[in-house]
């Protein structure tokens, strides 16, 4: 019998539905908590088997936040839109489910990143998933980064920000701003900057074994950081930011006769003829 905690945001209606319909299959196993994200964060560190979480990728990530240092493998029901990191559909959910439970599952790891921000009389160290991104502060006035590479100074970006992704996130915000796709179990960060105010800016990709350094260049305008849109922290010159490899990482529940090639075709239409596209989508 697998213990279960199970997340969701329970104030919408078609997560409460769902959970209600899953519930005679979950309940032949042990559930220990269910934990509703639209609450005050309480967190429970209970020991579980199975973290299922209910809802679209933005549900997992906060899930993630909420695991902190202490993740459990991790199952997602697509309830959202897009459906990457929550890769089971709601209609295959109990198929998926009841196979887990007789068979057990395998599990995947995958990077997570760890932040510090120092200055102005405070220490923050936050955790993340898909992506740590340094942004203009609105009125969105152009600013300028220093990047340093293990102590090596190695640019100054000027533009609307810069991207420093996970794998896993490799497929978010990243391939928006122009960043690389990277395969989800690489031990690596790609640096994308955004809307770079030079034609030879181009996306890095490094060793996860690398401690990035970032600061706000002198006299650059304010910017804020944000960790997998669920935290964010008014930065100035004055801060320092060190994005380094976190020492807990994602345990992701892999779903049978499921690649990461075929999502990529299925959910972002990669390597796809304009033709099939057409075909799928009538």
């Amino acid at each position: 019998m697998m213990k279960l905690i199970i997340f969701g945001y329970f104030n919408k209606p078609e997560v409460r539905s769902e959970l209600d319909r899953l519930r005679p299959l979950l309940q032949t196993q042990q559930i220990l908590k269910e934990i509703d994200l639209a609450e005050p964060d309480q967190r429970d560190h209970s020991p579980a088997d199975l973290a299922l979480v209910l809802g679209g990728d933005g549900t997992i990530l906060r899930a993630a936040q909420y695991m902190g240092y202490q993740q459990m493998p991790t199952l997602g029901i697509n309830l959202g839109k897009l459906g990457f990191l929550a890769d089971v559909k709601q209609q295959e959910a109990s198929k998926v489910l009841s196979h887990l439970f007789s068979h057990g599952f395998a599990i995947t790891e995958h990077l997570m990143i760890e932040c510090t921000v120092t200055g102005g009389g405070a220490r923050h160290k936050m955790l993340g998933l898909n992506e740590m991104v340094i942004h203009a502060d609105p009125p969105l006035h152009l600013i300028h980064i220093d990047l340093s590479i293990d102590q090596e100074t190695v640019a100054t970006f000027s533009g609307d920000g810069l991207i420093v992704s996970t794998p896993i996130g490799s497929t978010g915000h990243n391939l928006s701003a122009g960043g690389p796709i990277m395969r989800q179990e690489l031990a690596a960060f790609v640096i994308t900057p955004i809307c770079a105010h030079a034609l030879t800016y181009r996306p890095l990709v490094d060793s996860a074994d690398r401690v990035l350094g970032i600061a706000l260049h002198p006299g650059s305008n304010p910017a804020v950081i944000s960790i997998d849109g669920q935290i964010q922290l008014p930065v100035t010159s004055e801060h320092r930011v060190v994005i380094r490899q976190a020492p807990v990482k994602f345990r992701r529940v892999r779903v049978p006769e499921r690649s990461y090639y075929s999502t990529l075709r299925e959910k972002l239409y990669w390597a796809v003829q304009p033709h099939e596209k057409i075909e799928r989508t009538n």
